[in-house]
């Protein structure tokens, strides 16, 4: 006799009819088969009905959490990094901070600027350069410095003027030349147009009112 005889059949009609029999009043009554599909499907609603409002809100903030957790982690080997390396960072800002201290004091202040301009032309007339044109322009602000263009033209041989550029480079204040342009003249030399654009800082005062000027211009605008 093979396995699949001595398996019970399913009749459908037969459940059916059992279902249609059931007596709500007495559950102990119930044939086992619709007992067991009854119980099993309230089991499945259960877990529905826990999942979408328990486990559910429940699996979100488990997902948040662990976010939070990863993120907080990722933030204390962040922390503990820059802990052990804490004197090499405060090197390295005492290094920064005498760096800028240089270069700030290769900024004239405002007293000293009219001595910068005169040394910029005093490099050209020493090099036996003629100067066409040498005209300061307006003054630009910026944060802590203000800039000051200074629009050149001279002329002299391709020797000298490349000595200039030179002098220019080796002053003790920091003097660009920009917008650089040489054509050859009718006496066999070159002339040069140029913008040099020198630095200076500001003082207290300056910074101060340039601040409370920035203030008022943002209450305004708001």
């Amino acid at each position: 006799m093979s396995s699949a005889s001595k398996l019970p059949s399913l009749d459908l009609q037969t459940l059916i009819d059992d279902f249609r029999t059931l007596d709500p009043r007495d559950p102990g009554l119930w044939p086992a088969l619709p007992r067991a599909i009854i119980l099993i499907g309230l089991l499945v609603l259960i877990l529905l009905a826990g999942w979408w409002f328990g486990w559910r809100t429940q699996m979100d903030e488990l997902t948040v959490m662990q976010e939070q957790e990863d993120k907080l982690k990722q933030e204390w080997l962040d922390k503990k990094r820059q802990s052990v390396n804490l004197a090499q960072y405060q090197q390295q800002l005492t290094d920064i901070n005498a760096a800028f201290g240089a270069l700030l004091k290769q900024l004239p202040n405002a007293s000293e600027m009219e001595s910068l301009l005169v040394d910029i032309n005093q490099a050209g007339l020493g090099r036996g350069l003629q100067f066409d044109l040498f005209r300061p322009g307006a003054e630009s602000q910026k944060e802590f410095y203000a800039e000051l263009p200074i629009t050149i033209r001279v002329t002299g041989s391709y020797h000298d003027l490349g000595a200039f550029v030179g002098d220019i480079a080796r002053l003790p204040r920091i003097v660009t030349l920009n917008d650089i342009e040489a054509v050859p003249n009718k006496d066999g030399g070159l002339t040069m147009s140029a913008v040099a654009k020198t630095f200076r800082y500001l003082d207290d005062e300056e910074v101060a009112r340039q601040k409370k000027a920035k203030a008022a211009k943002k209450a305004g605008g708001a």
